[in-house]
């Protein structure tokens, strides 16, 4: 499971709901060990969960999932790579006739 490196002490809370937003610098091997972690989880299942000491995010997502690419070529160069999962649907839409 991918795990964000954490300096923090204290009991870790499983976000099911809510907002959660965390920022983190990484450098490239902890990015790439995150990646196939990551990774790995898409390859098993339709559940990604990521954890730091802190908190714990299990997610159920559907398919397809959005990646989107941005990469600034002028002046100081920025790529951003951004996935995007969708929560699975519990319940299937009922039938109208």
């Amino acid at each position: 499971m991918p795990e964000i490196p954490n300096e923090s002490d204290g009991e870790k809370r499983v976000v099911e709901e809510g907002d959660l937003e965390h920022e983190v610098y990484l450098n490239k091997e902890q990015v790439a060990d995150f990646l196939e972690s990551m990774a790995k989880q898409l390859r098993e299942g339709d559940t990604v969960t990521i954890k730091t000491e802190e908190w714990e995010l299990p997610f159920t997502f559907r398919d397809n999932i959005e990646l989107d690419i941005d990469f600034e070529g002028y002046g100081e160069r920025e790529l951003e790579i951004e996935i995007e999962f969708k929560g699975k649907r519990e319940d299937e839409a009922p039938t109208i006739s």
